[in-house]
């Protein structure tokens, strides 16, 4: 009997550090928690394109500076020689692994429909030349909050770490440049080179307040694709005078659905989507030329061959049995730069990432996370010759709520990229800071 006390003893003293360690940490952030909201709101109101992020760089860099990281700004350099505006911020704290933390930057080209009174406003000129809203529409401010709010806690908890930490803001994640970037510019030469890098990305469908992570596949590859349609223009009034670009386009459209539904293995993934549409100039006259942009996304290498070399076949074919001669054939151009491979999250890592996370939040919080066929660039940072583990968990930002609802009643939750995609601050907030800060701790503990 006096055995079984003394083991009960025993284990309570063994739990008691770890409780003291959470509730230490849980007060920190609840003190920090209404200054982190505010610059959430900051950063939702003024959202910056892809290459365009200059204010938000600077001010991640200055928050980084006010907490005694070493900053560096304007680390990165796109295909064209152009700079980019990354951040990367190392704090040394000792002998210890290096642990890199990325988050992202940039909004996208989105008009801001939530009606939330700190909804963006922001207008400016696309790449293009357009004027297009902006808005935080993949939740990159609610990214770059829980990354400040995690650098605070190191800040404070250097006693229980030891190692190095390089935490990373990375510019143009829309347009997958900004990783590429930061690597073409010696990321992992000018700084300390991680032994681990992770990364967490907000999730409309896991409730706020809780996570989701797996080992393995998690985003899909993405490819972007332009085609030309040339046809022969003429009057709209005569139109078997000419080769209407607009009519074969449309086939073309019709016809890509069928490699996914008819070409492709159900159990292998793939989608092929068109998200752009564009030809003539007026009412009645037949345009020379129609112009389709699309997305491709798959897991596997040989089934990206194999979809690209589809749609170069289905385009070519349709175009010539509309009577197009040879020489206005259509162009079929796949993107160099805006091209990434899979996310694929290391499995011992993500395993050590997915109990540090249980110990931190509690397993109940946490839940297991499903591969999806969106893309993201962070998959780069495992795919050089330093061959860094990689590995990337959601962070849930949807009102609990509202998501019962969309999987019970079948009501409308908008996503990701939807002008009314509107994260949950807290306790989204809350338990992206405390998420990270638990998986960095364990990471580099001593």
């Amino acid at each position: 009997m006096q055995s079984r006390s003394w083991l009960a003893f025993c284990a309570l003293l063994s739990l008691a550090g770890p409780l003291r360690a959470q509730s230490d940490l849980d007060a920190r952030i609840a003190k920090e928690l209404d200054s982190l909201v505010t610059l959430y709101k900051h950063l939702h109101q003024n959202p910056e394109l892809s290459m365009q992020e200059k204010a938000t760089a600077a001010l991640v860099a200055g928050e980084l500076r006010k907490l005694g990281f070493e900053v560096t700004e304007n680390v990165g350099t796109y295909g064209d020689g152009q700079k980019a505006l990354g951040v990367v911020a190392v704090m040394r704290n000792g002998a210890g692994p290096t642990l890199l933390v990325r988050t992202d930057m940039d909004a996208l080209p989105v008009e801001e429909k939530t009606g939330l009174p700190y909804a963006s406003r922001v207008r400016v000129k696309n790449t293009d030349g357009s004027e297009v809203g902006v808005m935080h529409a993949c939740g990159h401010d609610l990214h770059m909050t829980s990354f400040l709010g995690t650098a605070r806690m190191l800040a404070q908890l250097k006693s229980q770490w030891s190692g190095t930490v390089v935490l990373i803001g990375q510019p143009a994640e829309e347009r997958v440049g900004g990783a590429r970037a930061m690597l073409r510019d010696g990321l992992f030469t000018k700084f300390p080179k991680p032994d681990f890098a992770v990364a967490l990305h907000d999730n409309a469908g896991v409730p706020a307040g809780k996570v989701a992570w797996k080992e393995g596949p998690l985003l899909a590859s993405s490819d972007s694709v332009d085609i030309t349609i040339r046809g022969v223009g003429g009057h709209g009034a005569a139109p078997h005078q000419t080769k209407d670009p607009i009519v074969i386009a449309a086939e073309v459209v019709l016809a890509l659905q069928t490699i996914v539904s008819r070409e492709q293995n159900p159990l292998d993934p793939a989608v092929v989507t068109v998200g752009s549409f564009h030809s003539g100039t007026k009412h009645n006259i037949i345009s020379d030329e129609a112009e389709l942009q699309l997305t491709v996304r798959t897991y596997k290498a040989e089934t990206r061959d194999r979809v690209l070399a589809s749609i170069k076949r289905i385009t070519e074919g349709i175009a010539a049995a509309a009577g197009v001669p040879a020489d206005r054939a259509p162009i079929v151009r796949v993107s160099d730069s805006e091209g990434v491979p899979p996310t694929i999250n290391d499995a011992a890592l993500a395993r050590r990432v997915g109990a540090a996370l249980e110990r931190g939040l509690g397993k109940e919080n946490v839940l297991p996370a499903e591969q999806i066929m969106p893309a993201e660039d962070f998959s780069l940072f495992a795919l050089t010759a330093e061959k860094v583990p990689i590995t990337m968990f959601w962070l849930g930002a949807t009102d609990p709520a509202k998501l019962r609802d969309a999987q019970e009643k079948g009501t409308r939750l908008p996503g990701l990229h939807s002008s009314e995609f509107a994260p949950l601050p807290e306790p989204a907030i809350r338990t992206g800071v405390k998420a990270m800060t638990a998986v960095v701790l364990d990471l580099l503990k001593k």
